[in-house]
Parts: structure tokens; C-alpha cells; sequence
């Protein structure tokens, strides 16, 4: 059961990722937008069986997580500001 709901919150932090890319949310590129999805819902998963931590359903924690990653990780201010010091 586990890992149903391991892959299954995979597949909705790839959706989220997907969907915030198409409606404008963010401008990070889809392989950026997925990782950062991925990289948060991992995080969450394990805080959720380790140390049960939890805000709602497994499906419901995928999405919170994602989209709280995507909306507070800018790639593009982090691309801007490291091409702006290479100028120096």
C-alpha cells in the first residue's frame, strides 16, 4: 500500500508541476517546474512516514507540497542573478 501512495504522489506532483507550467504560474521550464514538484513531495513523503507529519491525505499533501515548492523556489530570479554577477 505503501507504495501506491509513494507513485501516487508522484504522479500529482507531476501533474501540478505540469499544469502550473501551462497556466502561467511559474516560468521555470517543464523539466525545472517536475524536479522541483518531485523534490518536494519526496520530502514530504518521508516526513509523513518517519516522523508522521501530516496535513491531510496523501494526495492532498502531494499537492500542497508542490505547489508551496513551486511557488517559493524562483529558478528564473536565481538564472538572472547568476548571470548578472558573471557580468562583474
Amino acid at each position: 500500500m505503501v507504495l501506491f501512495t509513494f507513485f501516487g504522489s508522484i504522479f500529482i506532483a507531476v501533474v501540478v508541476a505540469i499544469l502550473f507550467e501551462r497556466w502561467g504560474v511559474t516560468r521555470n521550464g517543464y523539466a525545472m517546474s517536475i524536479l522541483i514538484a518531485l523534490g518536494a513531495v519526496v520530502v514530504l513523503f518521508f516526513l509523513r512516514s518517519l516522523f508522521h507529519l501530516r496535513i491531510g491525505s496523501p494526495g492532498l499533501d502531494a499537492i500542497i507540497g508542490a505547489s508551496a515548492a513551486l511557488i517559493l523556489i524562483p529558478v528564473g530570479a536565481a538564472r538572472g542573478r547568476g548571470r548578472r554577477n558573471r557580468r562583474r
